[in-house]
């Protein structure tokens, strides 16, 4: 798939251009789907690193959920903070976030760690923030 971000300000009718010459070269024997969406900032892989690293781990060092995986706190605290799909299948129910923090934007990136800081906190567990000068 092709990406194509359009720029505001002073580049845009550059890109504008560069954009009329994409669209100019498609081959007009295939059909084409288009679409167009807000330009948003996704969470930064210091972002992802610091959720991974510090937050679960510290969580796991803690040893306060015994047979608990970095990728079972992840999926918990996707769905305590953004909610839970149920499916259904083969007899069976199934459970799993509804938003992945892959496709969350810097400021709810920073709003979802920011939970999982504070429900923790609630169970006297006490995670740093990023950056922050800690010895544990």
């Amino acid at each position: 798939m092709n990406e194509f971000i359009l720029p505001a300000g002073p580049g845009r009718k550059g890109a504008l251009a560069r954009l009329i010459l994409f669209l100019n070269r498609l081959d007009l024997g295939s059909k084409w789907i288009l679409s167009c969406k807000v330009y948003r900032k996704t969470r930064s892989n210091d972002q992802n690193a610091y959720l991974w690293g510090v937050c679960y781990a510290t969580i796991l060092e803690e040893g306060v959920l015994e047979g608990w995986t970095a990728d079972d706190l992840h999926d918990y605290f996707l769905g305590e903070h953004f909610g839970w799909k149920e499916y259904e299948g083969f007899g069976r129910k199934k459970i799993k976030p509804i938003r992945r923090s892959s496709k969350l934007s810097t400021t709810e990136f920073m709003d979802y760690v920011d939970f999982i800081q504070r429900t923790m906190a609630g169970k006297g567990v006490y995670i740093p923030d990023p950056n922050e000068e800690f010895d544990g």
